[in-house]
């Protein structure tokens, strides 16, 4: 349950929290190539480790959202393939995930106007006054930065706290909170968090949460496991389905079925399994086996000795995700204990926010916490207790992490300090925030540029502030260390820290860093992910510790406040702060990470050392229960459940779906203002004065060769500097003038010429571009074109070798990590890449065969670097070529005042880009094969294999996949609903229920035609290939079932149309539209495809299983270790191997 993905660095799980594996089975990997290849298909990466090309983090006491403050860095200088991460929030937390307010100082440097209510105030004061008889009001607050209208009541019983937010938004979220801080590691807070899912009182079914999201619109239904609480959020734009949601959960935290049935915890935490008695035990459970992924990871394993050591006597030095050599020890009772110690409504701290009614909340609240009595003590045995700085000086430890037999013997080396002892001010928060950014927060950050710069090491780890907790934390290091260069890394921290402490910051890196963070406060820009669910995690930071939760969510007094120091101090007030909480706090731990090449094997034989041992003190009575429980659980777990418990899960009717496609404004104006180039304009509804611009320009000429050079060019676009600004000066305009700018490749298909409507596509048409893409208000407009023009045709890339060195270093050590911890997503694309070209492209350029195009890359740059230059000067001029501006598309997204202001600029930008009006015209690609698809015949023969590759892990990643619809054949709609309901019944019940992983899905490409299976973090490889050769069989079952009971058909095609309607912020709106109208699609297609859903049958379900059957041309991918794949050929499932990591 480990978070993955998070913003341009943070690819790594995030330390602070553990989401459901839900959200990797179900929610992350859409069956639907369709509603991938809308938002980016194929490939898309984003140049730079950079924060400021999106919402940048900010100050502590609110707003945290999604993911933690505690984060990994990484790179997305490589090319990732959407089809496994589109969905995934890319967003950053607390204060910068919030914002639409208005300034209350003169001297404040971003102006952002309030988005406009929808309802009046009255509306908001009359919910905010709403009373009932079995509460208590507490306090009313509004949050005016947000437009939020709060009331904290209390309910007179059991004493739960609900905080009630009415706003004008309709994607309503609810959640339920407990503080959850265990005394061990054996990972009970996470394995409850699974178990309380699976059944209640009211909806006996064994998985009511599969059930919801088979027949839900949510636009987000998951858990966290935080080290001190565990949070049970939802959220809907529809009122049912949002109040069935809510009811499910209700009843599943507090009447849960796991704390009666020993069988859930032996399914979701871990049992001992034995299928024939002279068979070896085994440990199975899905926490168990995540976990074992999670350990097997070196950024994780160094983030859990940071915690461990920084918190040797309180909760937070154990993991509450689950150590898999102490998972084991958890005992049933303890199990059950932990609920009822724990999980009681006084203990609870409960969120609604939306535009649905108070009175309906308190309502559906009343009748599940009435069951309850009063638990005075609930929330004093729950306390966090606070970390005394008892160090008498900084300490150092080393632990060993698992390396591959080929991979370099490179260390890990992250310095650690303890920031606080006692509560702080929101100003010091907010100067936290800030110093944070100043020193790490882009890539010629102060901390940040001199760690890299140094070379001791190939990417930075730590991640600097972590804040989400009752105390904060700082850390920050290198990775891909020699043992020669160990100490000096943490005597470089220390210098830099000191040299900022003496000389402080330069007023103008202050002013950018601040724009830069107020601008992602006034924004409150959290894409697809509910702003409810932002502001739910932001007020919990100060809620969970018995503070206001409303004061958590404000930031303009102390934003305020904090200006007026810097106005008459300067930079003082950062300095005063590394010199206190960092150059003299003595509670400092600089944990080293060693390779080791036996540790794997180490650790697999301590465990078959252990079960061993168990078995031969089992007697013969002993070992048949095991038997006869491994058989039981089995059974239950492959069981239906009666119609009669199914029947209890609320649901919706088709009749509630809205029957029209979602489709965002757009206007194409070619040949804008007589230059030549394309505009699209995208006119909302309130933008708040900002305007969001895509620059896009063609690389079709690049050479398919050239395109890894290329990655390099978009990261130096960044990095590199001008020929007028250095690295430093070029952040500190992006940050001073605007809200970010980023670099990114999108490669997506496009109808060929004459094709018919669905017709799967040949993967021969494709159209590929680079974006600059930036956010402004509308006032500085000039400002944003110019940078953008500046990074695209004046970046410095003479002088650029050490930083294109840093650059592939990372890069490569990013690649490593991501194929140990994300190994299904590279096993996808290189089952894609043998059935057509557009497939091997993105293969060649985002997976596996892009680690040893780095490596290489990397030699020549620092063996040859002329020949290098070269080679990214070309690439440069292979895009300024003459028909540049044929190829130019400037998407444009605001409201209708913001478009009005920006045109002048517009025209202006357009006019004095390289080239002419009157150049060369690009090709139609919709009429042609693609330079790149050509290149990649000359290239590649699609040569269909088994392959197996090598990484150290204690888990598998396996992927099936084949071609299911021939090139010219036609997709129904109904094909995206069956292909769902498979990964949503059988994978999860098979893969996952009984099987163990983390995750297992399966992936429909409907515009391509392809169909894989994946799963993630699996414990097994042979059985889990042979339970996808049977799933077809499985489907074609369903099909009759559903034949008989339309009820589980509606509930499958509300599902699907769930998928096709989320949320969207109005940056993505302006982009999925821009990008539908490059692929070629129109809107009557995209309603006859919803119509084809709305109408799905068990025939559609029939005539999917039987394409499943016949599978064309199948072929595997598994990233695992030695170990797997020599159990595997000992099942006969034999592989090409290849060691990678």
């Amino acid at each position: 349950m480990t978070s993955c993905v998070g913003t341009s660095r943070r690819r790594h799980p995030a330390r602070n929290r553990r989401m459901c594996a839900f959200a990797l089975s179900i929610v992350t990997t859409s069956s639907s190539s369709f509603s991938r290849t809308i938002l980016t298909n194929a490939l898309s990466f984003t140049a730079g480790p950079t924060k400021s090309g999106t919402a940048t983090r900010s100050f502590a006491t609110g707003l945290q959202g999604l993911y933690p403050r505690r984060r990994q860095f990484d790179v997305k200088g490589s090319v990732s393939h959407s089809s496994l991460s589109s969905s995934r929030p890319v967003f950053r937390h607390n204060y910068s995930s919030f914002g639409l307010g208005r300034l209350s100082s003169s001297n404040a440097g971003v102006s952002i106007a309030r988005h406009s209510a929808v309802l009046s105030e009255d509306v908001f004061t009359e919910q905010m006054a709403v009373t009932h008889d079995s509460f208590e009001v507490v306090k009313k607050d509004i949050v005016d930065e947000y437009g939020a209208y709060c009331t904290l009541y209390r309910h007179k019983q059991t004493g739960a706290e609900i905080l009630s937010v009415s706003t004008d938004d309709d994607n309503k979220v609810f959640g339920i909170t407990f503080r959850t801080p265990p005394s061990d590691s054996t990972g009970v807070p996470h394995i409850l968090e699974h178990s309380v899912l699976c059944g209640s009182k009211k909806f006996p079914t064994k998985d009511p949460f599969v059930e919801l999201i088979q027949g839900s619109l949510n636009t987000f239904l998951n858990a966290f496991t935080y080290p001190d609480r565990t949070c049970y959020p939802v959220a809907s734009q529809n009122k049912k389905d949002f109040y069935n949601l809510v009811n499910v959960y209700l009843d599943a935290v507090l009447n849960p079925r796991c704390v009666n049935d020993p069988m859930v915890l032996a399914q979701e935490g871990w049992h001992l399994e034995l299928e024939n008695k002279e068979d070896p035990l085994t440990y199975k459970g899905v926490v168990y086996n995540e976990m074992k992924g999670v350990y097997s990871s070196s950024d994780s394993l160094l983030t859990r000795e940071s915690m461990r050591s920084l918190f040797p006597d309180t909760t937070y030095g154990v993991d509450s995700g689950g150590d898999p050599t102490v998972i084991p020890d958890l005992t049933f009772e303890q199990f059950a204990g932990f609920h009822s110690k724990f999980y009681h409504p006084a203990n609870s701290r409960i969120f609604f926010y939306g535009d649905d009614p108070v009175e309906d909340r308190l309502q559906i609240l009343d009748e599940y916490l009435s069951e309850f009595d009063a638990s005075p003590q609930s929330k004093p045995d729950s306390e966090v207790a606070w970390q005394k700085k008892r160090f008498t000086e900084p300490q150092y430890q080393k632990h060993p992490y698992p390396a591959g037999a080929d991979q370099p013997a490179t260390h890990m080396i992250c310095v650690n300090w303890l920031l606080n002892e006692e509560p702080i001010s929101a100003y010091e928060e907010l100067a936290w925030a800030l110093l944070d950014h100043l020193l790490v927060g882009t890539s010629s950050s102060t901390l940040y540029r001199e760690l890299m710069e140094s070379g001791l090491g190939e990417s930075i780890t730590g991640g600097g502030l972590s804040d989400e907790l009752l105390q904060g934390t700082f850390s920050m290091g290198l990775k891909g260390v020699q043992p020669e260069n160990v100490e000096k890394v943490e005597a470089l921290v220390l210098k830099v820290l000191e040299k900022v402490a003496d000389e402080g910051f330069a007023e103008d890196d202050i002013a950018a860093s601040m724009n830069t963070v107020e601008f992602s406060l006034r924004e409150f820009n959290t894409g697809s992910f509910p702003k409810g669910l932002s502001f739910m995690l932001g007020a919990m930071s100060k809620w969970l510790y018995e503070k206001s939760p409303t004061e958590a969510l404000k930031f303009e007094e102390p934003l305020v406040e904090l200006k007026a120091s810097i106005a008459a101090d300067g930079s003082k007030v950062f300095q005063d702060l590394i010199r206190k909480k960092l150059l003299e706090n003595n509670h400092r731990v600089t944990v080293e990470m060693i390779p080791s090449k036996t540790l794997e094997a180490e650790e697999l034989k301590e465990e078959k050392d252990r079960l061993e041992a168990i078995k031969e003190k089992l007697s013969v009575e002993e070992i048949e229960n095991i038997i006869e429980t491994t058989k039981e659980l089995k059974r239950l777990q492959l069981a239906e459940d009666p119609p009669e418990a199914v029947a209890t899960i609320p649901a919706l009717q088709l009749d509630d779906l809205d029957k029209k496609t979602r489709e965002y404004p757009i206007e194409i104006e070619e040949n804008a203002f007589g230059s030549g180039s394309k505009v699209v304009r995208h006119e909302l509804g309130s933008t708040s004065g900002i305007a969001y611009v895509d620059f896009g320009v063609d690389i079709s000429s690049v050479p398919l060769s050239e395109v890894p050079i290329l990655s390099v060019l978009t990261r130096l676009m960044m990095e590199a500097g001008t020929s007028d600004l250095s690295n430093v000066e070029l952040r500190r305009q992006i940050g001073t003038h605007t809200g970010g700018i980023g670099v990114e490749m999108l490669k997506v298909p496009i109808e060929s010429e004459g094709a018919e409507e669905f017709e799967v596509a040949d993967g021969t048409r494709i159209m590929t571009k680079i974006f600059i893409k930036g956010k402004v208000t509308s006032d500085k407009t000039d400002e944003l074109f110019g940078l953008m023009k500046t990074v695209l045709t004046d970046t410095n890339i003479g002088d650029a070798q050490k930083k294109v060195i840093e650059i592939l270093k990372e890069t490569r050590s990013s690649k490593e990590s991501q194929i140990q911890g994300a190994g299904h997503s590279y096993a996808n694309m290189r089952i894609q890449s043998r059935y057509s070209h557009s497939g091997a492209i993105d293969e060649m350029l985002s997976g596996v065969t892009s680690l040893q195009t780095t490596k290489d890359l990397l030699k020549l740059a620092e063996e040859d670097w002329p020949s290098f230059l070269a080679r990214l000067d070309d690439v440069r001029k292979s895009i300024l070529n003459d028909s540049f501006r044929s190829g130019v598309i400037l998407n444009l997204t605001g409201d209708k005042k913001v478009l009005t202001d920006i045109e002048p600029s517009v025209e202006s930008f357009l006019g004095s880009l390289p080239g002419s009006a009157g150049g060369e015209k690009l090709p139609n690609f919709d009429s042609i094969e693609h330079p790149w698809v050509v290149q990649s015949k000359e290239m590649n023969s699609l040569t269909i294999e088994d392959e197996g590759f090598i990484v150290p892990t204690q888990v598998s990643y396996v992927g099936k996949g084949g071609r299911l619809y021939e090139p010219g054949e036609k997709v129904s709609g109904a094909a995206l609903v069956a292909s769902r309901y498979l990964r949503s019944t059988y994978m999860w019940d098979t893969i996952r229920v009984v099987g163990g992983a983390y995750g297992g899905m399966c992936n429909f490409d409907s515009k391509g035609g392809l169909f894989t299976f994946l799963s993630y973090r699996d414990p097994n490889l042979a059985s889990t290939l042979d339970a996808y050769d049977a799933a077809a069989d499985a489907l074609a079952s369903s099909a009759e079932q559903l034949a008989q009971r339309p009820e589980l058909l509606s509930k499958a095609i509300i599902g699907m149309v769930g998928e096709l309607d989320k949320a969207l912020s109005p940056d993505q709106k302006g982009w999925v539209s821009l990008v539908r109208h490059l692929g070629g699609e129109s809107p009557e297609t995209r309603q006859k495809r919803r119509d084809q859903i709305l109408n799905t049958s068990a025939d559609d379900f029939r005539d999917f299983a039987s394409r499943l059957k016949n599978l064309k041309d199948a072929s595997v991918a598994v990233v695992s270790s030695k170990g797997g794949f020599e159990a595997a050929a000992e099942a006969g499932k034999d592989m090409k191997l290849t060691e990678l990591v």
